[in-house]
């Protein structure tokens, strides 16, 4: 099991380490990021920037509207077009993705919403994390599990779709 979604988890190697606190400003929008794991890192980043990620310990930035995705207290920026998958928390466009391990986007939860007025797909995931099958430390960029963000969303178009127009009962 991915140790950043295991319940009880042991300290996992430096290397793929679970985003710890937020540290560090992004250099575009000031906002704090979390660090992120070297191995993280290294599966994420286009190859020609695969030196640049040895530089130091590099953040998450979560800004939606920011085009950075990494960087370190360095200055060193790496943004979308330097990493090798659109990253969900920046994208507006479908497929705007939402768990890297079991490929769901935003779009299929926004489906299964509209056809059963509920989703399923965060417990479908926390069984998925259970059976020992989740990556979420090197497969999601922000080196960290989903489900919160997975949930967020759930919620967030449960009540889009609740507000504009009826759903079937499920």
């Amino acid at each position: 099991m991915s140790e950043c979604c295991s319940p009880k988890s042991s300290p996992a190697p430096a290397e793929v380490q679970p985003a710890g606190p937020m540290k560090a400003g992004c250099p575009r929008c000031g906002q704090a990021g979390r660090p992120v794991g070297l191995r993280t890192l290294k599966h994420h980043v286009r190859p020609e920037h695969l030196r640049t990620v040895e530089a130091g310990q590099f953040h998450f930035c979560r800004t939606a509207g920011c085009d950075v995705v990494y960087f370190n207290e360095s200055g060193i920026v790496l943004t979308r077009a330097d990493v090798r998958e659109r990253i969900g928390l920046k994208e507006t466009a479908d497929p705007v993705p939402l768990c890297y391990c079991f490929g769901f986007t935003e779009k299929m939860v926004l489906d299964e919403i509209r056809a059963t007025g509920r989703c399923t797909i965060p417990q479908r995931i926390a069984a998925e994390v259970k059976a020992g099958h989740c990556a979420c430390e090197i497969r999601n960029p922000q080196g960290s599990c989903c489900l919160g963000e997975v949930t967020t969303v759930v919620r967030r178009l449960l009540q889009q779709v609740a507000g504009s127009s009826p759903v079937p009962d499920a």
